[in-house]
């Protein structure tokens, strides 16, 4: 299908919220801290989302729950994402997050994770679509700031019913409801449904979030072709990849391309040593955050999302995999990008 033509207007606004282009970065639990926010912003996404953050840690006071709102000025626009299951325990989080600079609530009812969903959090929600939107109604109620949710297709492939909940969040006040064509019973297997995506948009008149199976700029555009979503929000792909983001506003278009200052041209390069250069920068930034031994540590999983196919990486991994120091870290990455260098790849 031919991608739609890109506008000179903006997105259609999600409650008082214009983002500035439709590609959205997703919370990814464990991914998208502070750091990760800023260098997919700085790459031209649109809206960057928190981790999830748990109602009952807010409601308790959690020392990791102030960690995971912690956010720097260059990140803005920036929306936080709850989970819980208990209506007052979630207006509360609502009610204790107006102050705050985020600009709008999302809800978690689409996470698989075992844990989670034996709580009757995440996921599970989907199978109660009366207290889901029961959840939005009473956070609709504790706050001035636009309440979104994350959903699946379903529980199951027995019990698709997105298009049924969307409107059920709406009807509770949801400024919009982001879809990742999945049921939980899939997690991430097998493959997105984008049709339902398409069902759901025109089940609803809030704008509508497209997620799933969005590897590259071009996926993105495509999505918002053939589903006719809102916007695009982008996870597992921007892994070791924020140029997803730069590469998404130029398959968009030049009217959407201008939304980067100086033109998302600029940022074109993505080779080997460009990757390299963004991955020592991750590490500093990590550093800069949370000191060295934690930067590290994180840094462990981004190393192999970063290199990703690329050719002599497989026994960087495995030794980055085991540093503990920065200053080893920063020597191996140098070295590997000599190589790259020298042998032209």
């Amino acid at each position: 299908m031919t991608p739609r033509e890109p506008a000179s207007a903006l997105p259609r606004p999600i409650g008082g919220v214009s983002p500035d282009s439709p590609f959205l970065l997703a919370p990814l639990a464990g991914v998208t801290d502070s750091t990760f926010r800023r260098l997919c912003r700085e790459q031209g996404a649109a809206m960057v989302y928190s981790e999830m953050v748990s109602a009952n840690g807010l409601y308790y006071g959690g020392g990791k729950t102030a960690d995971l709102l912690r956010f720097h000025e260059d990140e803005r626009p920036v929306a936080f994402q709850l989970f819980g299951k208990d209506p007052a325990r979630m207006a509360f989080a609502a009610e204790k997050l107006e102050g705050m600079g985020n600009v709008l609530l999302d809800v978690n009812m689409g996470c698989p994770v075992p844990k989670v969903v034996k709580n009757g959090e995440g996921a599970a929600l989907l199978r109660d679509p009366d207290l889901a939107a029961r959840i939005v109604e009473a956070m609709v109620q504790a706050t001035s700031k636009p309440v979104t949710a994350k959903i699946r297709a379903g529980w199951d492939a027995g019990s698709v019913n997105a298009a049924e909940m969307a409107a059920a969040l709406e009807q509770a006040g949801a400024a919009a409801v982001a879809v990742h064509g999945r049921t939980r019973e899939q997690y991430y297997s097998g493959k997105a449904d984008w049709e339902l995506i398409r069902r759901v948009k025109a089940a609803v008149g809030i704008p509508v979030i497209g997620n799933g199976d969005v590897a590259s700029g071009a996926d993105a555009v495509r999505m918002l072709a053939e589903t006719g979503c809102d916007y695009v929000m982008i996870a597992r792909g921007a892994l070791g990849n924020p140029w997803i983001f730069a590469d998404a506003l130029r398959a968009y278009g030049d009217g959407a391309g201008a939304c980067l200052e100086g033109g998302a041209a600029d940022r074109r390069t993505t080779g080997v040593e460009a990757r390299l250069r963004v991955m020592a920068r991750h590490l500093t930034m990590l550093m800069e955050e949370n000191g060295e031994y934690r930067a590290v540590r994180e840094m462990r999983k981004h190393v192999p999302w970063y290199l990703k196919g690329v050719k002599g990486s497989a026994d960087f991994k495995r030794r980055a995999n085991a540093m503990s120091e920065a200053a080893e870290l920063f020597r191996a990455i140098e070295d590997f990008a000599r190589t790259a260098r020298e042998e032209g790849f």
